[in-house]
């Protein structure tokens, strides 16, 4: 499905829960707001419209967000564990779990940096760990773990498993490359 398909299905979806004309929603370390009058939606820390993949995501949340997001379940599942995954692990990989080992393979510790600009707190996992609140209910566990003279560094990213009554796989898959960016 192309973008312009996902973005008129997604706006599609959310008028038929009859929002509210202007939605504020916190997305990592922004917020946006979302016209459903004007099918726009805009960051507000940079005053810019939002990129199509993140108006997708947005649009996905809020259709859940405004039914009632699921309660979380405390079950970590790590994306192979997630249901419908097949065919898209090297996907999430290659978008997620590469560029946080390139850039905090050598000093796991970097990572806590994210601390100051997201919401995200320091967990006991691993040598490092953080979660992240991705959006309100949609926590994300990072693990890093150093490398030594067997095994190179490694990542894995968490999913609590209330994740996939909210977002299909193909979102997972954004929303952690989007999370490794934002790193």
């Amino acid at each position: 499905m192309s973008y312009e398909a996902a973005l008129e299905k997604g706006w599609e979806d959310l008028s038929k829960l009859n929002p509210e004309k202007i939605l504020a929603v916190k997305f990592l370390g922004d917020e946006y707001t979302v016209n459903f009058g004007e099918k726009k939606i805009l960051s507000l820390s940079c005053n810019i419209p939002a990129k199509d993949f993140t108006v997708i995501l947005l649009l996905h949340y809020l259709a859940h967000k405004l039914k009632e997001v699921p309660a979380l379940t405390n079950e970590w599942l790590s994306f192979k564990e997630l249901s419908g995954v097949e065919g898209y692990y090297s996907a999430f990989r290659n978008r997620a779990i590469e560029p946080i080992i390139r850039k905090y393979g050598s000093h796991p510790e970097g990572v806590l940096s994210a601390l100051d600009r997201l919401p995200a707190k320091r967990v006991d996992q691993g040598d490092v760990g953080i979660v992240l609140e991705a959006f309100e209910g949609v926590p994300v566990l990072i693990t890093l773990w150093r490398g030594d003279d067997e095994f190179g560094p490694e990542v894995n990213m968490l999913f609590d498993k209330s994740i996939t009554q909210i977002f299909c796989t193909e979102d997972i898959v954004v929303l952690a490359g989007f999370i490794a960016s934002q790193l």
